[in-house]
């Protein structure tokens, strides 16, 4: 059974016409801040269920090339979400669920926050291991009290091997040499900090990433992502498109952390993507050339791509992102995310 998203149920691709677009910031009044307010709530929940989106329709062709996604589901390609006959809904995979855990992990008061992320992790990885009515109790994690989220939904074993193993993977001491994307697909809810700055949110991210991903391209296409997404929800004042917040981001980011180790390969790939999204081939030959998104730094140059060719419809973006040889379910997360972020909910 499947379920249309042409149009999105949970994301409209674009404003309507009665919302209010961000004015200068000049503007003081009242009526101003608290539609500023209005609408970097809106971008957040769009990025949060904007990536559920992309992840619930990649999911069923995860492990599916191409050529089989086509056979099954027509020449346009897996274009509806497949529904769980048992819950009626479209599943989300490990990629949603780590998401959810890195967000709760942020909102924990106390102690530092690469820490209390890591605990998150560590609460998810027993979800994955663990049936609900054996769960732990009081661990003070509202997630663990779903009975939802304990659910294997083809979980990264780099992810689970990190996690068990007892250590806390590190920047400084990684814990392998894993540039695998389970670090890129969870992290998106950490652009949403602000007090610290740009900057420090990017830091953040690439910390939460080497918990389980040691390389540098395992850590960096994260850190890139939160800065694309942050910039996107706080800095786009008076509606501006999506190539310059993404440009912008990517100058800013080579810049500032121009020393990273494997930062020029991180820049050449994201710059491809960039240049591909504005031919008229085909996006899955597109897609082709920049890899299958199995790394991180392809998650993230299929996403940007897929989310520059499509900026203003989500639903082509997303169903872009997700068909091809490749990982579907983490370029679909991935784009999802940024598109959400730009179309809000």
């Amino acid at each position: 059974m499947n379920a249309p998203i042409m149009p999105v149920d949970a994301l409209r691709a674009g404003r309507t016409a009665n919302s209010d677009p961000v004015r200068d910031p000049a503007d003081g009044t009242d009526d101003h801040k608290e539609n500023i307010r209005h609408d970097i709530n809106d971008r957040i929940l769009g990025c949060l269920i904007g990536g559920a989106a992309g992840d619930a329709l990649g999911y069923s062709v995860e492990f599916s090339s191409y050529a089989s996604i086509i056979t099954k589901y027509g020449e346009d390609g897996i274009t509806a979400y497949s529904v769980d006959p048992v819950s009626s809904k479209a599943l989300i995979s490990d990629d949603t669920q780590m998401t959810l855990f890195t967000a709760e992990g942020l909102l924990n008061q106390g102690g530092d926050t690469v820490e209390n992320i890591y605990k998150s992790y560590k609460n998810w990885l027993t979800t994955q291991f663990t049936g609900f009515e054996d769960r732990p109790r009081g661990t003070g994690s509202a997630l663990m009290e779903r009975p939802e989220l304990y659910s294997r939904r083809a979980p990264g074993n780099t992810c689970v091997d990190s996690l068990s193993s007892g250590m806390m993977g590190s920047v400084s001491y990684p814990i392998n040499r894993s540039k695998g994307c389970g670090g890129v697909m969870r992290v998106s809810s950490i652009a949403f900090l602000k007090e610290n700055g740009l900057f420090e949110a990017d830091k953040l991210a690439a910390r939460a990433a080497a918990i389980t991903h040691g390389h540098a391209l395992g850590y960096l296409p994260a850190a890139l992502l939160v800065h694309i997404i942050h910039k996107i929800i706080y800095e786009n004042v008076g509606d501006r498109l999506l190539p310059e917040l993404i440009d912008e981001s990517v100058g800013e980011f080579g810049e500032h952390f121009a020393e990273a180790p494997c930062m020029s390969d991180l820049i050449s790939i994201v710059s491809k993507a960039i240049t591909l999204s504005a031919n008229d081939r085909a996006d899955v030959d597109n897609i082709n050339e920049l890899g299958q998104g199995w790394v991180a730094e392809e998650t993230l140059a299929i996403a940007i791509y897929c989310a520059l060719r499509h900026q203003n419809d989500f639903s082509s973006g997303i169903v872009a992102a997700v068909n091809h040889d490749g990982d579907s379910d983490s370029t679909g997360e991935v784009a999802g995310s940024i598109l959400g972020a730009y179309l809000g909910a």
